[in-house]
């Protein structure tokens, strides 16, 4: 009964989503850098894994101040990354094994290189200025509200050309643009359409719930809870510049274009508390298929708040939406490091077991954990602007561990951050024929997931 009811189901509710972030994966032209190439030549590690859903994280052309999720052009591909026809070859390499590919898509904001900027600081009359949100200074000259930046200070960034501040929510590199323009919305739609033309089997959507500001910019309230141990950016609720009520509207419409094309899947980037994460779903399961839960990501690793959490998670659901959970991605602490090696186990059992769809970061799967970083070596932004706070996310982000050779197999030349330090002990080549390895236990699990179906789908 379980096996027939099954074959109705939909691919992503079925699958693992494995993220790869492309700087690290792996390099295949020698500049220490990882590239489509280098994630075309080890897909058969994830097939074998019995992984068949790839994420990559923005490999667009941009400026990388902020490695990507600064974009200058939606429908290109980053020369670091190799060329378009390189995405074609990888894109269909994982059609031909079976699998499915899912790409960043980064709505919230552009790179302030787009032309689309470019033409929108130029003059308050140029045709794109209202595609960005530009503001007058406050009677003081200042910002016109409190608005704060989640990478550090205002939010708010005055530009001579027109004597005027356009918002941005993280980097001044990254304006945000503005969702109540119809014609942003047709552009950004387009966008999804290109890919999908191509291929592409979905999106995860960049912080979807930043999508839409409060259209009277009204100051966010001080957070009572706050402490200076805390991101600057805590100090206020964002009540009016997140998680606004049109932003649902706008995951609707975002749903619509995908439903243009056969079981396209949207995942949404969204840190949200439960109540608030399940509205994304939609009516009727309208808006976004996944709406990311990172309760595991976020909470004590404590059996009664685990179990806290999956029943809370489970009893918020609407009425025939499909749960999915996440153990770890770029921005956050890495497993093993958050909680331990051998906890990591323990969650890995857990990912696996729970129903819905489980997403893996890379590296996850061979027990990796945070490489310390000198400050001299220092790439992100968040920390180079709010050091001293342990926001730095380059830690999570460092190169696959392929092998025991002098770069780990992930290059011949030293890549853009250090490796860790055991990584001659913890990588993939050593741990493919130990049978007590963590590799061997996600293979073991991975294949014990499909075989029992219940697991996975267990209230159906």
């Amino acid at each position: 009964m379980i096996e027939k009811q099954l074959n109705d189901f939909l691919w992503w509710q079925k699958e693992i989503v494995y993220q790869i972030y492309p700087r690290s994966y792996k390099d295949t032209n020698g500049d220490g850098i990882g590239d489509l190439k280098g994630i075309r030549e080890k897909l058969d590690h994830i097939k074998d894994l019995g992984i068949n859903v790839v994420w990559i994280s923005p490999i667009y052309p941009s400026p990388m101040a902020d490695f990507g999720y600064d974009v200058s052009d939606y429908t290109g591909i980053h020369p670091m990354f190799g060329t378009m026809e390189d995405f074609d070859e990888l894109l269909a390499a994982i059609h031909d094994k079976g699998m499915k590919l899912i790409l960043d898509y980064v709505p919230n904001h552009s790179s302030s290189e787009h032309q689309w900027f470019k033409d929108s600081r130029r003059s308050k009359d140029d045709p794109k200025r209202d595609w960005y949100i530009w503001k007058d200074p406050a009677p003081d000259g200042g910002p016109p509200n409190n608005w704060l930046s989640v990478f550090g200070g205002s939010a708010w960034e005055y530009d001579e050309t027109t004597n005027q501040y356009y918002y941005h929510a993280f980097l001044k590199e990254q304006p945000d643009l503005n969702w109540r323009n119809p014609e942003v919305k047709k552009a950004m739609f387009d966008v999804l359409r290109f890919w999908m033309d191509k291929g592409v089997d979905g999106f995860r959507v960049d912080v979807m719930w930043h999508m839409i500001k409060d259209e009277q910019f009204r100051d966010n309230p001080p957070n009572p809870d706050y402490t200076e141990d805390k991101s600057p950016y805590d100090k206020h609720l964002q009540a009016y510049t997140t998680d606004q009520p049109e932003v649902l509207d706008l995951v609707k419409e975002m749903r619509k274009v995908t439903d243009e094309y056969d079981e396209r899947l949207i995942i949404g980037e969204i840190y949200l508390p439960v109540e608030q994460l399940v509205m994304y779903y939609g009516d009727n399961n309208n808006g976004a298929h996944l709406p990311f839960n990172f309760q595991l990501v976020l909470i004590p690793w404590k059996a009664a708040e685990i179990k806290a959490v999956i029943d809370k998670y489970e009893g918020a659901l609407p009425a025939e939406a499909w749960p999915n959970w996440v153990l770890g991605n770029h921005d956050q602490s890495r497993l093993a490091t958050r909680i331990g090696t051998e906890q990591a186990r323990n969650a890995a059992i857990l990912l696996l077991t729970l129903r819905g769809t489980p997403t893996i970061y890379y590296g996850e799967e061979i027990g990796m954990q945070d490489v310390h970083i000198p400050p001299e070596m220092v790439k992100d932004p968040q920390e180079k602007n709010i050091p001293g706070k342990g926001l730095g996310r380059d830690p999570e982000r460092t190169p696959m561990q392929w092998d025991s050779t002098e770069y780990a197999g992930f290059s011949d030349k030293e890549p853009w951050l250090p490796l860790m330090e055991n990584y001659k002990k913890i990588n993939v080549e050593q741990e493919k024929d130990d049978e007590n390895s963590m590799l061997s236990f996600y293979q073991k699990l991975i294949a014990l997931r499909q075989k029992e179906l219940s697991f996975s789908n267990w209230k159906i």
